[in-house]
């Protein structure tokens, strides 16, 4: 059986990955728009309402906008942006988050994909909550780095500019950014790493184009006074059936490139590799992905897949 996709959004960053990802799919036919026509809102409307599948790789506020233009109960709208990823009647779109969410998935017409940085910090802190050695109420410290192409078509173009100038001197080096301690993620973070009260998380742009890594410092006492084996057995437990996850050996260091953590390591797949490393006091756990696969347009073709009742990897590469 074929399904029909509409991509609403498809010039955009995620919109483009998407068209990548489809184009290897071979159980969708992809619904295309005239490029003069993709602000017309009666053709995205009648787009909207054919696809059984509609992605939205939209603003928040036009992804708003486009869901009002949807009037077609059997259309599954998958939407990209951070709109609906805290809201009651949307399911969030992270299969690996608790056991049933796959079937909320399946079942849903409403989807929230996760945010890139966030996907990485609730699958390291919400097993931790769910086993209860990480209490809910407590204040984490996290910080993420990720390539650049999170930022959108605008800061790639800043990286690599197209007119025969060399990149800005100033953008050689790391940037710490969002330093109000308010980036966008943290609301999705909380509710869905079933925290009670938002991390103080600092999100850093590298100057490469793809590759993310949350990385969450902990005390030991903080979670029980456990050992790293424990932690490292319960990641393993929580994640031993998922296609995409892969818990890394406990104090192998050939999972390192000399003694280092290799952000772009997952780059091309829809993989997550989970790292447990520290001492007998402090925990470092790091949770590494592609943020235009799994942390973008990779999770959305896998809630796609879920929700049509497709092979769960069908066009998503786990290695």
């Amino acid at each position: 059986m074929t399904f029909k996709v509409f991509v609403d959004g498809q010039a955009g960053t995620t919109g483009l990955r998407l068209l990548d990802y489809l184009a290897q799919h071979d159980q969708v036919e992809v619904l295309r728009i005239a490029d003069e026509k993709r602000k017309d809102r009666e053709e995205r409307a009648r787009l909207l309402n054919a696809a059984d599948v509609a992605f939205l790789c939209l603003p928040d506020e036009a992804s708003r906008e486009a869901v009002a233009l949807i009037d077609n109960p059997d259309t599954c709208v998958i939407d990209a942006s951070t709109a609906f990823r805290t809201a009651p009647d949307w399911v969030y779109g992270l299969p690996e988050l608790v056991p049933e969410q796959r079937a909320r998935i399946k079942a849903s017409k409403r989807i929230a994909n996760p945010g890139c940085h966030a996907s990485a910090f609730i699958m390291l802190v919400r097993p931790l909550v769910e086993a209860g050695l990480l209490p809910d109420s407590e204040v984490l410290t996290a910080y993420s780095l990720t390539g650049y192409s999170g930022g959108g078509k605008n800061m790639i173009a800043d990286y690599e500019p197209t007119d025969g100038r060399a990149r800005d001197e100033r953008l050689q080096s790391p940037r710490p950014y969002a330093l109000t301690l308010q980036h966008k993620h943290l609301p999705e973070m909380v509710q869905h790493g079933g925290l009670q009260h938002a991390p103080l998380f600092t999100p850093i742009v590298g100057p490469y184009l793809q590759g993310l890594s949350v990385q969450l410092p902990l005390s030991l006492a903080a979670l029980g006074n456990v050992t790293l084996e424990h932690i490292h057995s319960l990641y393993q437990r929580y994640y031993e059936q998922e296609l995409f996850v892969r818990v890394l050996p406990l104090g192998d260091d050939a999972q390192l490139d000399g003694g280092c953590w290799d952000v772009q390591h997952n780059n091309g797949t829809n993989r997550v590799d989970i790292l447990v490393a520290g001492n007998a006091d402090q925990v470092m756990l790091m949770a590494r992905l592609d943020n235009l696969g799994k942390g973008a347009a990779g999770a959305a073709i896998q809630s796609m897949n879920i929700h049509l009742g497709i092979a769960e990897d069908t066009a998503l590469a786990r290695d």
